[in-house]
């Protein structure tokens, strides 16, 4: 997916780029390979795979979920600013907080940033867990969002306490969606969300097989989790 193509289909589903949010993503790119060189950021760096796989990726939550009607969004282990920076382009008004466990890739996304000129940006360099703990980020956000992390048992552990009582929790999934949800039956329940929408669709060009889950936060999560950092990820809820 080139750049041309990038914005047409954008377009189709409903979202005109201007011209600064054009070269954002162009600047987001360039910034993105040439930090690479120096830290592993991701394994993608060609503009096709980086325009697809990575904004185009990023972007289809916007397709399901609209990102208009909230204010605060948090992005958990977002990397190198995936799946919250290329929503945050798109639609400029989102206050948004990304953690991270690794401080050269928070050194990168200030850096990115600033490049960008994405004022509302919010960076924390903490462990998911010590981060869902913290009073000043616990049940805060309208939208808690995360891709390709971790399984969604897991990973509801360190979404779910961050989302505000009335928030959601949306996850990005590929093609093993389905089975992460039944796996997650009982964390999802004992953390306070309920499905409220799932959606299958494939990425353009490549055809590859994507689900998107949004979960409405119900009830305030019990103050133990998420638990101590590793834990979730030994002995996830079952």
């Amino acid at each position: 997916m080139n750049e041309q193509q990038f914005i047409e289909a954008l377009k189709d589903k409903g979202i005109e780029l201007s011209d600064k949010q054009v070269a954002q993503f162009k600047k987001y790119f360039e910034v993105l390979v040439e930090w690479n060189e120096k830290m592993n950021l991701t394994a993608i760096t060609d503009l096709e795979g980086v325009y697809l796989k990575h904004f185009y990726d990023s972007i289809s939550a916007s397709f399901y979920f609209d990102f208009t009607q909230v204010t605060t969004v948090c992005d958990v282990g977002a990397g190198a600013g995936f799946p919250s920076i290329p929503i945050k382009i798109c639609f400029p008004h989102l206050q948004v907080t990304i953690v991270d466990s690794l401080n050269k890739r928070i050194t990168f996304l200030n850096h990115l940033s600033e490049t960008l000129q994405l004022d509302g940006m919010h960076f924390v360099h903490a462990r998911a867990e010590e981060f869902g703990q913290n009073v000043t980020y616990r049940e805060q956000f309208d939208v808690v969002t995360a891709r390709a992390v971790a399984r969604l048992s897991v990973l509801s552990e360190l979404c779910v306490p961050l989302a505000k009582q009335g928030g959601y929790f949306v996850a990005l999934k590929a093609a093993a969606g389905p089975e992460e949800l039944k796996d997650a039956k009982k964390a999802l329940n004992t953390l306070g969300v309920t499905l409220k929408e799932e959606y299958s669709f494939s990425l353009p060009v490549e055809e590859s097989e994507r689900t998107l889950y949004v979960f409405d936060k119900i009830k305030g999560t019990p103050k133990k989790y998420p638990r101590k950092p590793g834990v979730p990820n030994k002995t996830p809820i079952q």
